[in-house]
């Protein structure tokens, strides 16, 4: 099953923000059409729009972006009180493709969980794209 990428019952903030995905420009020239269902150009583009969607606690486009085969049936971003995760930056590692259709992405988010540590969270993504969207696949 096929999501809507766009839903902006989550939308909180003024599409004129920086966009969280670190790119140094604004949410609306950046993330934004992709939230609203534009093809990512590449799957770091897609991956940046994902991070964004986690800062955002837009958990509609994070399930349209993940493969249907790997998407979890479902996929909640509400937080117990005094436990709101506050994201604190990405950081593109790698990103290549490994195919005509394929991609990995190699990226470090940083963030904090209500009042404790910061932590470093690194990971090794695989996309795929069908058509002209690219998707999230898994974690290796």
């Amino acid at each position: 099953m096929w999501l809507p990428l766009f839903d902006n019952t989550w939308m909180k903030k003024p599409i004129s923000m920086p966009c969280p995905c670190g790119r140094g420009v604004s949410y609306e020239q950046c993330c934004g059409p992709l939230h609203q269902g534009q093809p990512a150009a590449d799957a770091e583009a897609l991956m940046r729009s994902r991070y964004s969607a986690y800062v955002l606690g837009n958990a509609a486009y994070l399930r349209s972006s993940w493969h249907p085969d790997t998407r979890p049936a479902e996929l909640s971003l509400q937080e117990p009180a005094g436990q709101r995760t506050q994201w604190r930056g990405l950081s593109i590692q790698q990103h290549r493709l490994t195919g005509q259709d394929t991609a990995e992405v190699v990226f470090v988010a940083r963030y904090r969980i209500g009042g404790g540590s910061a932590v470093r969270m690194q990971e090794h993504s695989r996309f795929v794209r069908i058509g002209e969207h690219w998707y999230y696949l898994d974690e290796l």
